[in-house]
């Protein structure tokens, strides 16, 4: 089941025949609900984001419609992939730099709601981190920042980055650095796209030195 597919990363580096226990009386029913809410409200993320951009469409002129649903299914793969990045890459790492860490006298046998509840947390982090590109292609879109001040502001991203890596990863260094080095990536392809969302806008610098 879900369960056990989100279990996986976890139980390829704990020892055979080694299961997740549950500590507290109700988390056999309780954790495989919270894991459905989960997968609910992401496969309607889609369809929710877009009635609230259907409540506010009225209020938006033509152009800004084509712009925004557009965003919106963009907003919404790009969590998608943040989802799978940490599913398939983050934990497998994750826990193998763990295990590596280890003593053979330790036998771990890891609380399924703890588990649970940590890489939930880990999946609403990567995906809302996986926005930096919607971010800021919309400070652009709407003249609150340049190109040419994205690009030259990357280093205090960087910095703002690992602050915010730091924070809300756990406390092993890999997470972290999965989560800073996606950021960076993802802010170079906001700036990229930028350029086509609003060609008007590619280039603060471009406009100065054609003015007379």
């Amino acid at each position: 089941g879900l369960l056990d597919f989100i279990a996986r990363p976890i139980r390829a580096h704990m020892p055979p025949d080694t299961r997740l226990i549950a500590v507290d009386v109700f988390s056999p029913f309780f954790i495989p609900l919270k894991v459905l809410l989960l997968v609910g409200v992401m496969a309607a993320m889609p369809w929710v984001v877009y009635q609230i951009w259907a409540f506010i469409a009225p209020g938006l002129y033509r152009h800004e419609k084509r712009f925004v649903l557009p965003l919106i299914i963009f907003g919404s793969f790009l969590a998608y992939c943040g989802i799978a990045f940490v599913q398939f890459f983050v934990l497998e790492h994750m826990f193998a730099f763990i295990q590596s860490f280890t003593s053979d006298a330790i036998n771990a046998m890891p609380d399924v709601a703890s588990y649970v509840e940590a890489i939930l947390s880990l999946y609403l982090a990567f995906a809302a981190a996986f926005q930096v590109p919607v971010v800021v292609i919309l400070l652009v879109k709407m003249g609150m920042l340049s190109i040419a001040q994205l690009k030259s502001w990357r280093g205090y991203f960087v910095l703002t980055a690992a602050v915010v890596a730091a924070i809300i990863t756990p406390p092993d260094a890999l997470s972290m650095l999965a989560m800073l080095g996606s950021m960076v990536v993802l802010y170079e392809l906001g700036i990229f796209l930028a350029q086509f969302f609003t060609p008007k806008a590619i280039d603060a610098s471009d406009s100065d030195t054609a003015a007379p």
